[in-house]
């Protein structure tokens, strides 16, 4: 007679043991890399929408701005982790993209050259309504995390730098 295959109850309960040590380890830093992502996905996010704006005004030929919300540029103090719309210059004010809203814990803040809107000219430099320069610099931050700058140059032209700060 041979003996019966299988596992004792003393290693059924070891096995388990170092399943749950395991999991244990893992799944607060599977939670820290998914909310590092969400960050990075969306300052990301700003930064194309920033490089489309851009391109746009100069393909185009006119101006192009990038608002928050879904309003066109109203020049109210809209929170831009509410989400952004492009829009081409003209009468119509017609939206040629939009960015969805942001998730919980996760906010979007511009300096006040950008504070409500950025604008660029069909040579593709940004420029306010009145015609000054518009540069400045996007904070996007989540509690406990390195920040995000989308810095916008007096070129127009914007990058993504991570700080070594943690945001508040």
């Amino acid at each position: 007679m041979s003996p019966a295959a299988g596992f004792t109850l003393l290693e059924l309960l070891i096995a388990l043991a170092i399943a749950a040590v395991v999991a244990a380890i893992g799944v607060p830093t599977l939670g820290a890399y998914v909310a590092e992502q969400r960050l990075q996905s969306r300052a990301d996010a700003l930064l194309r929408s920033l490089e489309r704006a851009r391109s746009e005004a100069v393909r185009r030929g006119t101006r192009v701005d990038l608002c928050p919300g879904t309003a066109a540029c109203a020049g109210g103090a809209l929170p831009w982790e509410g989400g952004w719309t492009i829009f081409a210059d003209g009468a119509r004010r017609s939206p040629i993209a939009a960015e969805r809203a942001a998730e919980a814990g996760i906010t979007v803040r511009g300096n006040r050259p950008l504070a409500d809107y950025v604008s660029y000219t069909a040579a593709g430099r940004a420029r306010r309504f009145d015609g000054a320069l518009q540069m400045g610099t996007f904070t996007v931050c989540a509690p406990g995390f390195r920040m995000r700058r989308v810095i916008v140059a007096s070129s127009g032209r914007a990058r993504l730098e991570t700080a070594s700060e943690l945001c508040p």
